[in-house]
């Protein structure tokens, strides 16, 4: 189940409690004084619910989610109150790193929901209930209270993962961005996938699918999904080089909490194998 969008910050509202010795946490008396005190960890457990992720596979593309893009400065794709999609500024981010991206305005906010009857076909809908659309001659808006093939796209999983996507349109153009002298404007006619076509969507750690050990790189839960391990040999691929011991342990550590990403293209820099559009 999908829960309830919170953003950073806000807080969560508290339940009094009882606690031994007949006074409750204000301080006033209680008749319900327990004689026991069984330890919890639900709040342990809301912490580690909390924040923002990375996508990994099909199934994560449900409920709220932010869809980001390594823009100068990075920024993410958002609608306002007259229905007009774009490219809106991070401002809860760690440096130019997506994967700690958060959104701060309900506006950089879209709910995507698979399409009835569809495995591979999905919709976003802006924070006032409005679907995205384009139209033929690749212009974006927020605007349709119902859904057509102009309001479905299909999420094409990026060949390094990290919870980058392509959006691909009902014509078979892709979402991407054009930065220039008038800023960063979003178009939906692009006809390749590229550096500006590739987005990480991010989505509340709450509302991630488990993964399963024993999928390959496929796309959703009853597939077997991405599996958790990868072997040294699929990163020295993706790398491009040999890899020491201590590389192999830090990426994987990486893909575990979601900057893999970020993480392999530091070791591509390093290694004198880096490449901008190798996305």
């Amino acid at each position: 189940m999908v829960s309830a969008l919170r953003f950073k910050g806000e807080k969560k509202s508290k339940k009094r409690k009882r606690i031994a010795g007949g006074e409750d946490e204000d301080g006033e008396s209680s008749a319900l004084a327990p004689t026991s005190k069984k330890p919890s960890t639900k709040k342990e457990h809301d912490s580690d619910e909390e924040g923002w992720v990375n996508s990994e596979v099909l199934d994560d593309l449900t409920g709220p989610i932010l869809i980001t893009l390594a823009t100068t400065p990075p920024s993410c794709l958002a609608s306002d109150a007259a229905g007009s999609v774009f490219a809106s500024p991070l401002t809860l981010i760690t440096g130019e790193n997506l994967s700690t991206a958060e959104p701060s305005d309900v506006q950089q906010v879209w709910v995507c929901a698979r399409v009835y009857g569809s495995t591979t076909k999905f919709t976003l809908k802006s924070h006032l209930g409005r679907y995205l659309s384009v139209d033929k001659h690749g212009v974006l808006s927020a605007t349709r209270e119902a859904i057509s093939p102009e309001e479905e796209f299909t999420p094409v999983r990026a060949e390094l993962g990290g919870g980058r996507w392509a959006w691909q349109t009902v014509r078979e153009r892709f979402i991407g961005v054009e930065e220039g002298g008038k800023g960063t404007v979003v178009r939906g006619d692009r006809e390749e996938i590229g550096f500006c076509e590739t987005w990480m969507v991010r989505l509340q750690k709450r509302n991630k699918v488990r993964v399963k050990a024993g999928g390959g790189g496929g796309g959703t839960a009853g597939e077997g999904k991405m599996k958790d391990r990868v072997t040294r040999r699929e990163l020295e691929e993706l790398a491009g080089v040999k890899l020491e011991d201590e590389q192999v342990k830090m990426l994987r550590k990486a893909r575990r909490e979601g900057g893999f990403h970020e993480a392999l293209l530091d070791v591509r820099v390093k290694l004198g194998k880096h490449d901008k559009f190798a996305y």
